[in-house]
């Protein structure tokens, strides 16, 4: 589990600079988008399961074809969306002992 969760992280940084560096090709830049922004959005749903992964997968389409937008690292703040702040608990199951003393 957590060799995945450091190889998502790896995977969605290098999503995230290549999305970025279209916006330094002048002229050409913003078409690359086009043709990134379905590629992001089929790669972020593919590296996230369920509805926020579908949601998540909306959200880079909308980032990458949109002007003026590419500096938003959208995979890596899905990553710490998913793996710092999210409230789902991991369903691996936890043994306790417990001593009774009689």
């Amino acid at each position: 589990m957590k060799n995945n969760k450091y190889k998502l992280l790896r995977k969605g940084i290098i999503y995230d600079i290549v999305g970025m560096a279209s916006a330094f090709i002048p002229l050409i830049g913003p078409f690359l988008d086009i043709l990134w922004a379905p590629y992001a959005a089929k790669k972020m749903g593919d590296m996230y399961e369920g509805n926020t992964g579908k949601i998540a997968s909306w959200i880079v389409f909308v980032e990458e074809i949109l002007p003026f937008t590419d500096f938003v690292p959208t995979f890596t703040l899905m990553w710490i969306y998913t793996f710092v702040f999210s409230s789902e608990k991991s369903s691996a199951v936890q043994t306790i002992e417990v001593e009774v003393n009689e």
